[in-house]
């Protein structure tokens, strides 16, 4: 399958707009396996530099996972503050703990205006956003999380960190 929505303005985006590799994750900020992808990705990341270019779109299982959707929609609330990185870094790395205490002071942590950020989460602000992210997730076959396209076709492969750098310098 193809990545049905391209890359584009909406996306939050890691790496050169030039960069030969495009890397897209669908995924889950409560998802254990998400967890695990964010580390190895970090690392993909460091060893491809510039070649790559790092897209993260949510797609939050909230019937398995219930915290996955406010955590969303705090990483777009952030990001309207210009710290989407940071909250979703930080989202992933305390994910045991996560709830709605936990987000709150990983907003404080990163110094949002936090008068803005709990406005934008209780109006659900973002909530349209994460929607459109899931349902571009659906429309190009993405059922789990996490789901990867490597510049726009879906990635069936492993996604262990060997498995990972090779299919994405196979398309350099």
């Amino acid at each position: 399958m193809s990545l049905t929505i391209p890359v584009g303005a909406d996306d939050h985006i890691q790496g050169p707009e030039t960069a030969p590799i495009t890397l897209v994750e669908y995924g889950d900020y409560q998802c254990p396996y998400c967890a695990n992808a964010y580390v190895i990705v970090k690392r993909v990341q460091h060893q491809l530099g510039p070649l790559l270019r790092f897209v993260f779109r949510n797609f939050p299982l909230s019937q398995v996972h219930p915290q996955a959707e406010l955590a969303a929609e705090a990483a777009e609330a952030a990001g309207a503050q210009s710290m989407f990185w940071e909250m979703h870094d930080a989202l992933y790395e305390n994910q045991p703990a996560l709830s709605p205490a936990l987000i709150g002071a990983l907003a404080q942590g990163l110094q949002l205006d936090m008068e803005r950020f709990e406005k934008d989460l209780a109006s659900r602000r973002f909530r349209e956003h994460v929607k459109r992210d899931f349902m571009g997730g659906v429309r190009s076959g993405v059922a789990g999380t996490p789901t990867f396209f490597i510049n726009g076709e879906r990635y069936e492969g492993s996604w262990d960190e060997p498995s990972l750098v090779n299919a994405l310098k196979a398309t350099a």
